[in-house]
């Protein structure tokens, strides 16, 4: 069976693509795996850049196809912030939701268009790269609402539906949202290298 490394130590992404790929006969594995992996700087300046960074750095350390995915949450009002800087605009997900919060406190329903963006890349041994983009636009919610996901989930509303991230359920999310995307894009990559592999 082929192995996959995911080239994250987020548990809640792990899951997310692991659902996706279940069906396949691949062995998935993480960072979580491979402590001996130094942390990985993401120091791209947009998602592709972070994105192909971290796939490539993590295939070479395995000698293994690696995935990665560099996302964040881009709100118009904050002129497209917090983006590339998503996960770093505070220490864990409460501070950061506080954060988006205060700084659109006050601000009207309509003006709190949303969108969460997914780069995804595939990077096999040999530096063959592959990769591509999620988009799901929303809104932002004016108050946490949900306990399920992680991230900005509890605050984000996509566009068609009246719950957040945290609310609609991991089978609807799995479906529409920005790294779902992203993979359902990639998936004939693996699979097709699967195949290769298995002649």
């Amino acid at each position: 069976m082929l192995k996959l490394v995911i080239a994250t130590g987020n548990i809640g992404k792990v899951e997310e693509i692991e659902e996706k790929l279940k069906e396949y006969p691949l062995i998935i594995k993480s960072l979580q795996d491979y402590p001996q992996i130094p942390e990985i700087k993401e120091s791209g300046k947009t998602f592709s850049e972070n994105s192909v960074l971290k796939a490539t750095m993590v295939s070479n350390y395995t000698n293994l196809p690696a995935l990665a995915d560099d996302s964040g949450l881009e709100i118009d009002y904050l002129g497209g912030k917090p983006g590339l800087y998503s996960s770093r605009w505070g220490k864990n997900d409460r501070e950061r939701i506080e954060r988006v919060l205060k700084e659109l406190e006050g601000v009207p329903e309509l003006q709190r268009r949303a969108r969460f963006v997914c780069v995804m890349s595939l990077v096999i041994p040999g530096n063959r790269v592959f990769t591509t983009q999620g988009v799901c636009s929303g809104k932002i919610a004016f108050s946490p609402q949900g306990k399920s996901g992680f991230g900005y989930d509890p605050i984000f509303i996509p566009d068609g539906y009246n719950l957040t991230f945290s609310q609609i359920g991991k089978k609807i999310k799995n479906k529409i949202s920005h790294r779902a995307i992203a993979l359902d894009k990639i998936i004939p990559q693996i699979i097709a290298y699967y195949h290769l592999e298995n002649q």
